[in-house]
């Protein structure tokens, strides 16, 4: 094995993260870092189980644990004979915690360097404190990236050939109000199109739908560079639990929001994390999360099960019993597949713009529906390439089609 093994957990900046670890790191054949989660109890126990394994797989190495899990909890994977050392979440790029010299970062982590997309932090932590997010606790409080060091990033990934940017952050509305003149996302998006006019799609990670001022709302509608796909995080469809949630929009609010982005651009895909089962919910109030699917629109319905977090007010709450968080989850997967079922067979027989990704063979469409290509390009391997994609059929993964 070649350079330092990282295994990274959780969201999408967790992984961009892990490359900046990566490169921090070094060239070190004997070093596994466990990039770990603390969103729910199950991904604290897969880190120490991936602890473990690496250890049993490779015993020679040094074991370093990392991020949210190891933030949170460090007692837990201090006591573990197969890890050497913890390090803290916010300074986890530092090359002097695995050997090189000590640094002052600025930079933003950038994911996948060798796809055709890349991922870029631009925020990270969260001033917000939703009852039952343990997050908070693992991040510290909200800070932005500065726009030059964002720019940069950008640059370097278009000059790699990545025609796709998604920009990353734990509470991405919430960008700017640390930096100089309080700059906010939708003013960070402006600058990143003009000045990177070579940079064909990009995509904003999870919004909080009460923080989308006019400016970005604007963005997000008008420019054609910005991918018609809006992903929210609107948790639950019901007003006592939004509350009890301490989440700071309406259902009324959230519905006008999707209804306002429709009105202005009909194309935008709409994606939205809901819990199932949060405690005191009853059989009504999980209703109102159903109908929230049809209510909002959404075909990307991100669902999770109530996980009960110590240290959370939630955690504190009367729970409901774990039988009926699983079937209310079931209950909202199903429902949410047969309305993206339902938006992906509508686009049979339309041309649809795609990229193509690392395999060649499958990318995403602007409204980010993944399609498969029927049959190979006589060009060879596209990987990184815009094509036009006649949609023959669809199945539960996404869109089938056949290059033009």
């Amino acid at each position: 094995m070649s350079g330092v093994e990282v295994i990274n957990f959780g969201c999408r900046l967790n992984i961009a993260e892990g490359e900046a670890i990566r490169a921090a790191a070094g060239d070190k054949d004997d070093l596994i870092i466990i990039n770990s989660c603390a969103v729910t109890q199950e991904a604290e126990r897969q880190a120490a189980q991936a602890i473990r394994r690496a250890a049993k797989r490779r015993p020679e190495a040094r074991i370093i644990v990392t991020g949210c899990a190891a933030e949170i909890n460090p007692e837990r994977f201090a006591a573990m004979a197969e890890a050497v050392r913890i390090v803290p979440n916010r300074t986890k790029a530092n090359p002097a915690h695995y050997g090189g010299l000590s640094s002052h970062f600025t930079r933003p982590a950038v994911s996948g360097s060798d796809h055709a997309r890349a991922f870029i932090e631009v925020q990270n932590g969260c001033d917000h404190r939703c009852t039952f997010c343990i997050i908070p606790y693992g991040r510290g409080e909200s800070r932005s990236i500065p726009a030059g060091a964002v720019i940069d990033a950008v640059k370097a990934a278009v000059d790699r050939g990545q025609q796709e940017i998604i920009l990353t952050g734990v509470d991405l509305t919430s960008y700017g109000p640390d930096l100089p003149g309080s700059p906010t996302l939708g003013q960070l998006v402006e600058r990143i199109l003009n000045h990177v006019p070579a940079l064909k799609r990009l995509r904003l990670s999870s919004l909080d739908s009460i923080e989308i001022d006019d400016r970005l709302f604007a963005l997000l509608t008008g420019e054609a560079r910005l991918m018609p796909h809006v992903h929210l995080s609107l948790q639950h469809g019901d007003d006592m639990i939004l509350k009890r949630m301490k989440r700071r929009h309406s259902r009324a609010q959230a519905i006008a929001i999707v209804e306002r982005l429709k009105t202005a651009r009909p194309d935008i895909a709409i994606g939205a994390d809901i819990i199932a089962g949060f405690p005191t919910e009853t059989a009504a109030m999980f209703e109102n999360s159903v109908s929230l699917l049809d209510a909002c629109d959404i075909v990307f319905g991100h669902i999770f099960p109530f996980s009960p977090r110590a240290g959370t007010p939630a955690a504190r709450m009367p729970q409901l019993d774990r039988a009926v968080i699983k079937a209310r989850a079931e209950q909202l997967r199903s429902a949410a597949a047969q309305r993206k079922a339902a938006w992906l067979h509508a686009m049979i027989g339309s041309t649809q713009r795609a990229l193509i990704e690392l395999d060649g063979l499958s990318g995403h469409t602007d409204a980010f529906a993944r399609i498969s290509l029927a049959k190979a390009l006589p060009q060879g391997n596209m990987r990184g390439t815009m094509i036009d994609v006649k949609i023959s059929g669809a199945d539960a993964h996404g869109l089938i089609g056949i290059p033009l």
